[in-house]
């Protein structure tokens, strides 16, 4: 009983600091959210309104398309993305290929080098590159007899979603791709050769043997980019600002627009505590799948 009760007191003192530096903000951010708190009154303080910020977002059709964008286009559409191209990058880097032609090592280099690159500055190269007018992209595209005209990759309605996606993924897809790769180098060799043995392919030793070893990888990198790009602010902003007009604002730049630009800091709380609860339940499922296993197999 001694041994079991060691590791939870152990951890009690970061639970305790945990609690106070997020839990304190919180209350304070959700009392904000019920008062009409501007940006232009902090010393005078918010007069108290209730619910009344809950009800104007939950009933303006602008919240629903924030709401959207980030749980389709920034979130769904970006995850699944690059958990797709991780796994296939990941099973390319493991192949024989790679090792007969003794080019493993310069591939895993190569894909550091988006890893390394801090966001802005990844954006910034990428804003270049897209340019309606110099953009290399477009000058190639040009060149190549794809496309008569430029495209305005960041201010057409149709590419900017690809577009704000593809910096994302070219910026953090490396993460989850050398993630991947160390799942698959801890399969046992034993499995695949006795699935080799009994008459399995290349095909079905992937869907019966890799990826079932490979499950629990892929739960947790899933989550965890879930928790990083859902509240991500600064890909949007910096690429498109939220536009053009508003047509890329999400959670993260709506609670910027609300409070430091519209200066209606109340409203910016009650948006900030929609997006809280929203990641409480991305808490909860992580916790539920991850955390509470790892404990029990620590207990």
């Amino acid at each position: 009983m001694g041994e079991r009760m060691f590791v939870p007191l152990m951890l009690a003192p970061i639970f305790f600091f945990l609690i106070f530096f997020y839990g304190y903000p919180t209350l304070f951010n959700f009392y904000n959210s019920l008062t009409d708190l501007s940006l232009l009154g902090l010393k005078q303080g918010g007069a108290f309104i209730g619910l009344r910020n809950y009800v104007e977002l939950l009933s303006s059709k602008d919240f629903y398309r924030v709401l959207w964008n980030t749980l389709f286009w920034l979130t769904a559409v970006s995850v699944a993305l690059r958990i797709v191209l991780g796994l296939l990058l990941a099973l390319l880097l493991n192949s024989a290929t790679l090792r007969h032609y003794r080019l493993t090592t310069a591939s895993r280099l190569v894909l550091l080098v988006p890893w390394a690159t801090p966001p802005i500055v990844a954006v910034v190269v990428w804003r270049w590159l897209l340019d309606g007018r110099q953009g290399v992209i477009n000058k190639a595209l040009e060149g190549l007899g794809l496309i008569d005209t430029p495209i305005a990759f960041l201010a057409n309605v149709d590419t900017i979603w690809p577009a704000l996606i593809t910096i994302i993924a070219w910026n953090t897809l490396p993460l989850v791709t050398l993630t991947f790769l160390a799942g698959l180098q801890s399969v046992p060799p034993e499995l695949h050769e006795a699935a080799e043995m009994d008459g399995a392919n290349a095909i079905n030793r992937f869907f019966h043997v890799t990826l079932p070893h490979l499950m629990p990888t892929v739960v947790v990198m899933t989550l965890l980019l879930i928790f990083w790009t859902f509240n991500n602010f600064v890909y949007i902003w910096l690429a498109t600002g939220a536009g053009p007009g508003l047509f890329t604002n999400v959670l993260a730049t709506e609670i910027y627009i609300k409070g430091f630009i519209d200066f209606e800091l109340g409203f910016s709380s009650a948006v900030g505590m929609v997006m809280a609860a929203m990641m409480a339940v991305f808490g909860i499922l992580y916790f539920r799948f991850v955390a509470l296993r790892e404990f029990r197999e620590i207990l």
